[in-house]
Formats: C-alpha cells, structure tokens, sequence
C-alpha cells in the first residue's frame, strides 16, 4: 500500500522528533529544511498532527514543536488513519469506472488495506525510532544543510 506524501511527512517529522531530548523544540522550518520538503507542506501536516494531540506547538519568539505524547504512546497505524485521506484503497469515481456495480476489486482492496493497517497498528513511534543511535548519525549529518538553509 502506498502512503501519501502527506502521510509521509507527517511520520518523518515524528520520528525526527521523537530523537530530539524530551521536551526540546524544533522548528517546522528546521523539519522541513532537514528532510529537504516543501515548508508550507509540512506546517499543514504538522498542524494537523497538533491538533490530534500527537505533536505540542509553542506559539511565540522562543516557541516551536514537540512530541505531545511518549513515543510508546503513539500508535502509528492510528497515525496513518488520521493522516491518510482514501483508506479504500481504489477511488472508483475517478475517472468513472463502469465495473462498480459488479466489480470485486474494491472489496479486495478494502480487506488488503484493513490488513496492512492492522500491522501498522501493531507498531509505535518508539518502535520506528528503537535505533536512535543510528538515526542521530544521520540527522546529525543532516543538520549543517539543514542550518545553511
């Protein structure tokens, strides 16, 4: 199953910041910088994710992003749910398909992508970001581009 780029980049500035020391800020500028995306893409994602009460935003001059919950508390195929727009699978009205009142392809997808969420249920944020170590190597490697930007 293909995730949105939406989705994608809500589940990358959740990893990023579940690397970061417990409740330091990041910026979404920083975020968007880091893994080289659109900024007005990502603060839409982000905003939608702080108002899910997946992500804390700090208004103000010293203000900025967090994770609103451990790590071990965000379920991510609860994340994908919430992010993710056509779980179906298929769009059948676009374009018009002739085959909807006798097609069976729509209801093997839904089955397939119930399935493949369940496993994603099965999965936390802290379960994503278990190899910390590894990731800091990269963001660190990441972030004099990021800062440059």
């Amino acid at each position: 199953m293909k995730l949105t780029t939406y989705t994608d980049f809500g589940l990358r500035a959740m990893m990023y910041l579940a690397t970061l020391p417990k409740g330091e800020l990041t910026s979404v500028a920083h975020v968007s910088h880091l893994y080289d995306v659109s900024r007005n893409h990502m603060v839409k994602v982000v905003n939608q994710l702080a108002r899910e009460g997946y992500i804390h935003a700090v208004r103000g001059k010293n203000g900025g992003i967090r994770l609103a919950r451990a790590p071990e508390d965000i379920n991510i195929g609860q994340v994908i749910r919430t992010l993710e727009h056509n779980l179906k699978g298929i769009d059948c009205g676009s374009p018009a398909c002739y085959l909807v009142p006798a097609c069976r392809l729509k209801d093997a997808l839904k089955l397939a992508m119930e399935a493949f969420l369940r496993v994603m249920e099965s999965y936390t944020l802290a379960d994503l970001v278990g190899n910390r170590d590894e990731l800091m190597v990269i963001f660190n490697q990441l972030e004099p581009q990021a800062v440059k930007a």
